[in-house]
């Protein structure tokens, strides 16, 4: 099948800094008058500015967000989860207006909903939006192949132990950090703990009598030598809407240990260990399968890995967009 020419134009809020190294869009980017959270009460309470004001001759608007751009254009967008609705305490009290009130927008005003998991699919359909308006958009991996000199800087920058948990994401509460340090606080002779993420907000994870390290926001082009060298890598999150650092550890070889019974266990396909994220032993017994059959979840993980692509996500949004216009 021919793909259709698409120009994509990038639409941000107002930022008083640039993006951080290694975010930069690949795509112009136009800016509105206003910045968060200003932005985002004028698009969900007035529906303005539009975005069509600052961009000329649209054919749609995509929305990446829950939060719903203002126009008047054909809207699709991209819902990753409805976390709030299953934990509203994961959130704050005004995001969870905002998030609230901008599902109420895309039940009336979205032409397409594009859902990363079928897992959002299933709370999509619970939500009100009807099955002719979802599509299931997976999320690909980018395989970065590892050089020594990449092996190098990392060991250098980080100072890598020989054998390491491994942990990616912003630190929130429902990426249940303090089951995890639990965990392996509670494992005798257990590797140190590494987190790598951004700063987020809720409950301060305990540090028991263990060895766990906090490396910050670690730059992209760092993380696939750290997935290579961790020993396993955990992510017994309590909620996703897809999660995707556990495809992109198995892309680079990480034996991987994850959460059944939400959308991680859709993305491992199989090839992870999973576990109750609300239960510490289970953690505790994931993590010290994974350690005895590493070799065995690498192969598995570098094969599901192979069955994310992100061509295959952009075919299917770009048919998304198709089936959009040939409604409006």
């Amino acid at each position: 099948m021919e793909t259709p020419e698409i120009e994509l134009i990038g639409v941000a809020g107002r930022h008083r800094h640039g993006p951080t190294a290694g975010f930069t869009p690949p795509v112009p980017v136009t800016t509105l008058p206003l910045g968060s959270p200003w932005l985002y009460e004028t698009w969900t309470r007035f529906r303005w500015p539009l975005v069509e004001s600052v961009v000329d001759n649209i054919d749609l608007v995509h929305g990446t967000s829950i939060i719903p751009p203002a126009t008047r254009k054909p809207l699709v967008v991209t819902v990753h989860d409805l976390a709030f609705l299953h934990h509203p305490e994961f959130f704050t009290k005004r995001g969870n207006k905002v998030f609230r009130r901008s599902l109420k927008m895309l039940l009336d005003d979205a032409a397409m909903v594009l859902c990363s998991s079928e897992a959002t699919m299933h709370d999509c359909r619970a939500a009100g939006f009807d099955e002719e308006r979802l599509r299931h958009v997976p999320l690909g991996v980018t395989t970065h192949e590892v050089t020594d000199v990449d092996r190098r800087r990392v060991q250098a920058t980080y100072e890598l132990p020989e054998k390491f948990i491994l942990f990616v994401g912003t630190l929130e509460p429902r990426k249940n950090l303090s089951r995890l340090i639990q965990a392996v606080s509670s494992m005798r002779d257990a590797p140190p703990l590494l987190i790598a993420g951004m700063e987020g907000w809720g409950e301060e994870a305990p540090v028991l009598n263990h060895e766990v390290r906090f490396l910050g926001f670690v730059p992209a082009h760092n993380l696939p030598a750290i997935y290579e060298a961790c020993t396993v890598f955990a992510f017994p999150s309590i909620f996703e809407g897809y999660g995707l650092p556990v495809i992109e550890a198995m892309a680079h070889g990480a034996p991987v240990v994850t959460s059944r019974g939400i959308s991680t266990e859709e993305v491992a396909g199989g090839a992870a260990v999973l576990v109750d994220p609300l239960n510490v032993d289970s953690i505790v017994d994931g993590i010290r399968k994974a350690m005895s059959s590493a070799d065995e979840l690498r192969a598995r993980g570098l094969e599901r890995a192979r069955d994310a692509s992100w061509s295959t996500t952009a075919e299917l949004t770009i048919a998304a967009y198709r089936d959009t216009l040939e409604r409006a």
